[in-house]
């Protein structure tokens, strides 16, 4: 929650604030720990006595801490915005009061902010002081009387006493010369709430009966520049002993300091029994801060969570790291929208390539000395006569012999001797003679292979050489 204007503050909570603070100072107890770990940031346009040190005060006495920061020693004054400057005091501490010459400012601080913000003045009001000014009228009794506040009557102060009054049930009367009453708009509002507000110019009229007299300084921080003017048309509703002659004997007087003696206020007035209030005031500034912070940030209260950016659990694989394009996520739809189109049949191939489909062999199958020709076939397909085997000559089958590796085929230093005991296995393989006991027909220019071998004077070499010629059916 935010304490920017009496106007706007709920009525529940500024009477809370009003009786805790009375209570507090009933108690007097300055060494409370409620606020302890709590830190408070002051933020200083302009310079202040009463609200600064009650503020540091207040927290010293809850236990907790405050820091100053002023416009001139911080970065705000080379140009950091006010919003940035929110974001990161609200990061530092759990509470902000600001003293601005601008309202706005203070509304454009407290939009960024995730701590409340407390007004401590700005050119629209001044609730602190308000608070603290209803408690001291509660304490004198004063609290179903008449209210007059004269001089500047538009003033900040001036604003903030005549919502708070009006809200208790007194008779407000602000009285002002023309240009120095309250704006139309904080004047409706007051009326609204059915307060019994009156304007006037005229302070002899204001000053009859009064149960409180109210001033404050004619020249404000920032209005230096119009200080004459402003003196001259502000003399006639000077607070003096005359004045304070129309108003009840037990009338009090308040000010909310600092005083310029001899402008808005007398010192015969100031320094008299009337005015001791005065002091009340500027005391009950400190209750009155110790108990809108216990209000704000005491036992009881939750610091308010910051947002923090929600994100779309993914799974590691797929956290947009490596190339993946921001387009390539775009792509990505939900399985419920993705919708397949069928599969176009394709068309039937003819029997003809059927048959030329082969199935799938293992890669070790198919090499040696098998063709594409001698691949087998499908046993349905294999509808082919089979091709009828012509006889070998006599002269290859003689020849075929035991699979042997190629360096014992017979070249080399073989000798007859190792010749002779191969030879069986192929005399085995010789057709019988017939059993007529006729020798078979000698072919003219021909010899059979015992003559072959038989043959003195023959050579190893052409041995091997008529060997080699009959393995390749020369």
């Amino acid at each position: 929650m935010n304490v920017l204007t009496i106007r706007d503050m709920p009525e529940d909570f500024m009477r809370e604030v009003v009786d805790l603070a009375m209570q507090l100072k009933e108690e007097d107890d300055r060494a409370r720990d409620d606020l302890r770990g709590k830190v408070l940031i002051s933020l200083y346009e302009k310079p202040s006595t009463r609200t600064r040190l009650s503020f540091e005060t207040a927290m010293a006495n809850l236990g907790g801490q405050s820091i100053v920061m002023d416009f001139n020693s911080s970065q705000i004054s080379r140009g950091e915005t006010l919003a940035d400057t929110a974001r990161v005091l609200s990061r530092y501490c759990h509470a902000i009061s600001a003293r601005l010459s601008k309202h706005s400012d203070l509304e454009e601080l407290a939009k960024h902010s995730t701590v409340p913000v407390i007004n401590a003045l700005t050119d629209l009001e001044h609730p602190c002081q308000a608070l603290a000014d209803m408690q001291t009228i509660i304490e004198h009794g004063k609290d179903k009387g008449k209210l007059v506040f004269i001089g500047d009557a538009g003033d900040n102060v001036a604003t903030s006493l005549m919502h708070i009054a009006a809200r208790y049930g007194m008779h407000v009367v602000l009285c002002g010369p023309k240009g120095y009453l309250p704006k139309g708009e904080s004047l409706e509002s007051a009326w609204k709430s059915g307060a019994k507000v009156e304007i006037t110019s005229d302070p002899v009229h204001a000053a009859k009966d009064a149960d409180v007299i109210y001033t404050d300084v004619w020249v404000s921080m920032g209005e230096e520049a119009a200080k004459a003017e402003r003196i001259e048309k502000l003399t006639p509703y000077q607070v003096n002993d005359e004045l304070l002659k129309l108003a009840k004997p037990d009338c009090i007087v308040m000010h909310c300091l600092p005083a310029h003696r001899g402008q808005e206020i007398t010192d015969s007035v100031l320094d008299g029994a009337s005015a001791t209030a005065v002091w009340d005031q500027a005391e009950n500034r400190m209750w009155a801060q110790e108990a809108l912070l216990l209000k704000l940030l005491g036992p009881g209260t939750k610091r308010k969570q910051r947002e923090k950016p929600k994100k779309e659990a993914k799974p590691f694989w797929n956290l947009g790291l490596g190339n993946e394009s921001v387009e390539s996520e775009a792509k990505e739809e939900p399985i419920e929208e993705e919708k397949e189109e069928p599969e176009e049949k394709e068309p039937e191939e003819p029997e003809t390539k059927k048959k030329a489909k082969k199935e799938s062999k293992p890669f070790w199958k198919g090499f040696g000395d098998e063709s594409e020709g001698s691949e087998a076939e499908p046993a349905e397909e294999r509808k082919e006569a089979p091709e009828e085997r012509k006889p070998e000559p006599k002269s290859r089958k003689k020849q075929k012999k035991e699979g042997k590796p190629f360096w014992d085929l017979g070249f080399g230093d073989e000798s007859e001797g190792n010749k002779a005991k191969k030879e069986p296995a192929e005399e085995e393989n010789e057709e019988p003679e017939p059993k007529s006991g006729k020798k078979p027909k000698k072919i003219k220019g021909k010899k059979t292979v015992k003559e072959e071998e038989s043959e003195e004077g023959e050579t190893t070499g052409d041995k091997a050489a008529g060997m080699v010629k009959d393995l390749l059916g020369f």
